[in-house]
């Protein structure tokens, strides 16, 4: 069992973790890569964290899209867990394994770090074999004893043209399927309309997770087009690495102009969120 949670406080925060599901009200996560971005997060007011995988790679030195291993990815979800005292949800990309065993393996040892949610994503892959994956996670989360909250990413994205009768067909045959196979909510990419995500809202049983960013709806506006999660992704990390590479390129290609403002986040703000 997770070292800094006793199994009844686990289960009482993963359950309260699927409670903060509500279409209208839903749950808002900004997406942390480390124990401090996570720290930061939490000190936002967030009532949960989760983890880009996107972010959690890069920071380790790796490309995004499943490289990463599940070891080094489980050091880092440990990190994160032990830094905050919010519910944490952890983007495991596949599941790090090809088969539904390695996937079972995964979540047993990432309930273990005392996690409350995960997002598995399909690639697009044939329904049937993530359907296994997804009911592997399940039946690991039960023998952990742990109501884990599975948020199954459908990536329909792919298809192309959002929001067409074709695109609708398989993302709803797609939620259906991990429904049933012991999913609790979906994650799709791409619904960037609101009467597109209205539309899946009413067309599936399980809260649905949309994403916040650059060429997105609202908060609010998500919110009143009935989603039940919103999460940024690797926004935020993006956002980061953008201002690390603004920065360095101005020291060496205008070394004659001064800085306008300090950070807003200067170095005793950061340093005091970092605690034992």
């Amino acid at each position: 069992m997770c070292s800094n949670c006793s199994m009844t406080s686990h289960r009482e925060q993963t359950l309260a973790f699927h409670a903060m599901h509500a279409p209208g009200a839903p749950l808002v996560l900004p997406n942390a890569w480390d124990a401090l971005s996570a720290r930061i997060v939490a000190a936002s007011g967030a009532r949960a964290i989760a983890t880009t995988s996107a972010g959690v790679a890069w920071s380790l030195g790796h490309r995004d899209g499943n490289e990463l291993t599940r070891e080094r990815a489980l050091d880092a979800v440990r990190s994160i867990a032990s830094s905050v005292s919010v519910p944490l949800t952890a983007d495991i990309e596949r599941g790090y394994g090809e088969t539904p065993r390695d996937v079972a393996v995964t979540i047993s040892q990432v309930v273990d770090a005392g996690v409350s949610g995960v997002n598995i994503e399909d690639s697009l892959g044939p329904i049937e074999e993530h359907t296994e994956r997804i009911a592997a996670a399940r039946t690991a989360a039960e023998d952990a004893g742990v109501p884990l909250f599975i948020n199954a990413r459908i990536d329909t994205h792919r298809l192309g043209d959002i929001g067409s009768d074709v695109w609708m067909e398989e993302t709803v045959a797609r939620a259906a399927a991990y429904a049933r196979a012991g999913a609790s909510g979906i994650f799709v990419l791409g619904a960037l309309r609101a009467d597109t995500i209205t539309a899946l809202v009413n067309a599936t049983t399980l809260p649905l997770n949309v994403a916040f960013g650059p060429g997105t709806l609202s908060i609010s506006e998500l919110a009143t087009a009935g989603a039940s999660r919103i999460s940024a992704g690797s926004s935020i990390a993006e956002a980061a690495y953008s201002v690390a590479q603004q920065w360095a390129s101005a020291m060496f290609e205008t070394p004659d102009a001064a800085l306008s403002s300090p950070p807003a986040l200067g170095w005793a703000a950061l340093n005091g969120l970092v605690h034992d």
